[in-house]
């Protein structure tokens, strides 16, 4: 795919506890917007108005099982992942995280912010002590899976009826990987 923006100077990951500056607020749900009309996510088909893609992403930080990353070209935000941490009574499966909501804003793709967004999240999914990470994907996210399988995440099931899109149902893709 060619990028719509020249390349950045300047590209980083980074935890978000809280929304300090409405700009970058602003510039995730409009990145999420984009991305939800270009191939839908986080089980949306379509976007929601810009105020409540705000209202839920100034949300995240105060769950405590969430961890919210972003992605910065610039400075500027244009993609985000979470990681899902199972609930305190879940002591079976405390080892593992979910890494859920990757998404890059599809005028800000091919120049590695998917890729350093992954990263930071099985560096921050470490940094907590988990050892596994698992994921889901919707089989029509190709650029998705093939950078899964490429960063070391192996798919172990696909489930024929994953979601429904337009009316038609879509499958979806299961990884896990060991971080530890």
């Amino acid at each position: 795919m060619t990028p719509d923006m020249p390349p950045p100077a300047t590209l980083l990951a980074e935890c978000i506890d809280n929304f300090d500056d409405d700009a970058d607020l602003h510039a995730l749900a409009e990145a999420a917007t984009a991305a939800i009309l270009e191939s839908g996510g986080f089980g949306w088909v379509k976007p929601p108005k810009p105020a409540t893609l705000e209202q839920y992403f100034r949300g995240v930080p105060l769950v405590p099982e969430r961890e919210l990353i972003v992605g910065r070209m610039d400075g500027v935000i244009y993609g985000a992942v979470q990681l899902q941490k199972p609930s305190r009574n879940n002591e079976a499966q405390a080892f593992a995280v979910q890494m859920m909501h990757h998404f890059v804003a599809p005028y800000a793709r091919g120049h590695g912010l998917a890729r350093l967004l992954l990263q930071k999240a099985e560096e921050r999914a470490r940094a907590l002590g988990f050892h596994i990470i698992n994921l889901d994907v919707r089989a029509t996210q190709q650029a998705a899976l093939a950078l899964y399988e490429a960063e070391g995440f192996i798919r172990w099931g696909v489930h024929p009826a994953y979601a429904r899109v337009r009316g038609t149902t879509l499958a979806g893709h299961f990884f896990y990987k060991k971080l530890k």
